[in-house]
């Protein structure tokens, strides 16, 4: 369909079952504008829900934004907010390649004032607060976890500046860097297990830029998630968790 010009919506309902359909996504859609010299677009959207939702266990409950964000030729979307679900759902509607659109589950529920006339631009990140002791980054659900965790971190007089990355592929290095650059510490924050998740990229590529920089990263072990509430427990990141990681961060 999105080869013969129209755009396509694939709605995969978790991000699990998308890989039954891996290789339409990593040899066919991806590739094709590239195999073709442009001459063959694939604007599509294809809508991978992720993370934990309550006892949904193992194969209902992956965040695998880092597998796409490691294949060239797609854009990798990950919404935290409802303006920006409205918002960038549309820029990738617009967009002339294949987006996998990674919502959070947990975020279906969430509501708030949408402005129809508000655009995002799929590469830019938000910063959700200001500060200057150390640099929060995240994205989807776990900027919720993380501003909870700000608030922690003001009581010991921690001013955190929390980042919303908003998209994976193409991300929004600039504001990243700058930030770090200013805090000298650094903290990225994802409900994906911490093994070779994203946050790998972003912390090597703050090390490897801001000379002084601290840098931690803080993900979920790397365990399947478990559907009793204890084990899943095991694996959510919590708002003390990450206030803990940044406070230790920061000394």
């Amino acid at each position: 369909m999105a080869l013969a010009g129209l755009r396509p919506v694939v709605e995969m309902r978790v991000v699990d079952f998308a890989l039954c359909g891996m290789d339409e996504i990593v040899n066919q859609a991806a590739k094709n504008r590239f195999m073709f010299g442009g001459r063959g677009r694939v604007p599509m959207v294809v809508r991978m829900p992720i993370g934990i939702w309550d006892s949904s266990a193992a194969q209902h409950s992956q965040s695998l934004e880092s597998w796409f964000a490691h294949l060239p030729g797609v854009v990798v979307v990950c919404p935290a907010t409802p303006q920006d679900n409205y918002s960038m759902l549309r820029a990738a509607l617009a967009s002339g390649d294949p987006v996998v659109y990674m919502e959070h589950k947990t975020l279906w529920g969430v509501t708030g004032e949408v402005d129809a006339s508000v655009k995002a631009n799929i590469g830019e990140a938000r910063v959700v607060r200001p500060g200057f002791d150390v640099t929060i980054v995240s994205w989807s659900k776990q900027v919720q976890a993380c501003e909870q965790a700000c608030d922690e971190l003001a009581q010991w007089g921690i001013a955190a500046e929390l980042i919303d990355l908003r998209s994976i592929w193409p991300r929004d290095r600039a504001t990243v860097l700058g930030s770090a650059a200013k805090t000298k510490h650094l903290l990225v924050v994802h409900e994906a297990v911490q093994a070779a998740g994203f946050g790998a990229e972003i912390a090597a590529s703050v090390a490897e830029t801001v000379g002084g920089c601290k840098v931690r990263r803080l993900g979920a072990p790397r365990i399947p998630v478990g559907y009793a509430p204890i084990p899943e427990t095991q694996s959510r990141v919590l708002p003390a968790d990450i206030a803990a990681a940044a406070r230790g961060l920061v000394g």
